[in-house]
């Protein structure tokens, strides 16, 4: 391995995210999830029943993606899809109670993919959002005339 002590932050905290996504992901296959299905039980769950395309515009992906991630969602019984009833073409989402237990999982499954790092998990989340909430509202201050978007999604 290369001598990590020199490499720029930015190099160090993309791999770290890759590394820790990885582990994560092989840990979540075996509960049927995947890291952008643990997002989407979060905005779910943090926000109730809600369109599948406002779930992709909270999520920041296509629609397609979502609708991806949904199918296998579904699949385990995780959330479920219905028509809308004032809009026939869209379908309202919501999560399940085997959906919440599966997200309630994976939360422990996160825990302990960094049990091994010798790092102060929870100092490590304070420095991450900084960085996030920093540098998103830097973005957000060179478009002109945007709604705000909220950093911590």
């Amino acid at each position: 391995m290369p001598d990590i002590r020199l490499w720029p932050t930015g190099r160090l905290l993309s791999t770290a995210a890759r590394l820790v996504e990885h582990a994560w992901n092989e840990k979540l296959d075996d509960i049927g999830l995947t890291h952008a299905g643990v997002i989407a039980l979060d905005v779910l769950a943090a926000n109730g029943p809600m369109t599948q395309s406002s779930l992709a515009q909270i999520v920041r992906v296509q629609a397609q993606t979502i609708g991806k991630t949904l199918m296998r969602l579904e699949a385990h019984g995780y959330v479920y899809r219905q028509r809308s009833q004032s809009d026939r073409r869209s379908q309202v989402v919501s999560i399940t109670v085997s959906g919440t237990s599966a997200r309630e999982a994976a939360r422990d499954l996160e825990r302990s993919v960094l049990a091994t790092a010798e790092v102060d998990t929870d100092m490590l989340r304070t420095e991450l959002q900084a960085i996030v909430r920093g540098l998103a509202a830097r973005e957000e201050e060179s478009l002109p005339d945007a709604e705000p978007r909220d950093p911590g999604r």
